[in-house]
């Protein structure tokens, strides 16, 4: 016969282990890989390994990313994608009609990861929905910042490193909230929710 226990006793049980889990762990608990598979399909992506889901207020992003063209960025982003470096980042510096930059954990434009990286200049336009790494005068400073183009810049072409392209949702970064002035500084800006791999979800 089951014995019942009393507030004493079951306050000595242990927890169970999957308490102790974050978020992305229990999903895998809970996700056959069945259902894993049409998670990552339903995206129509051709890689998922090297593309990204970038969740914003208004909705899913996906980015498609070139690594042939610029392998060593490709590396960088997804290392600090799964490090969660991104999540909660702000879009500081957006202009109406060019660009959405994110990617720097002070929110001023002045910060980064602490790694920076070799220009990889390739021959990939920006265009509308480019994805291309920010930098400073030195063409060698791509550290964690990245910008979105609204629209074509080709003026930008062979001097910024192209590391992907948004492929779906467009309109939500299109959503994003602009800045003021020519800088394109933000007040109250808006928020990147989530970054992840397409292949770790």
């Amino acid at each position: 016969m089951a014995e019942l226990l009393d507030d004493k006793k079951t306050a000595k049980l242990e927890k169970p282990d999957t308490k102790e889990l974050g978020g992305a762990d229990t999903k895998k608990l809970t996700q056959s890989e069945t259902r894993a598979k049409k998670e990552k399909a339903k995206y129509n992506v051709k890689d998922a390994e090297n593309s990204l889901l970038l969740k914003v207020k208004d909705g899913d992003v996906v980015i498609e990313m070139y690594p042939d063209d610029a392998p060593n960025h490709v590396a960088r982003i997804k290392e600090l994608v799964r490090e969660g470096f991104y999540n909660g980042l702000k879009f500081h510096r957006v202009i109406g009609g060019f660009m959405a930059q994110t990617g720097c954990p002070l929110g001023t434009g002045t910060g980064g990861s602490g790694k920076k990286l070799k220009a990889e200049f390739n021959k990939r336009p920006h265009l509308r929905g480019t994805v291309s790494m920010a930098r400073a005068m030195d063409p060698n400073s791509g550290d964690s910042q990245f910008f979105i183009c609204f629209a074509d810049a080709p003026w930008l072409n062979g001097q910024y490193t192209v590391w992907g392209e948004v492929t779906s949702g467009m309109e939500y970064v299109d959503m994003i909230k602009r800045g003021g002035g020519a800088n394109g500084m933000v007040h109250n800006p808006d928020e990147i929710i989530s970054i992840d791999v397409i292949a770790d979800l």
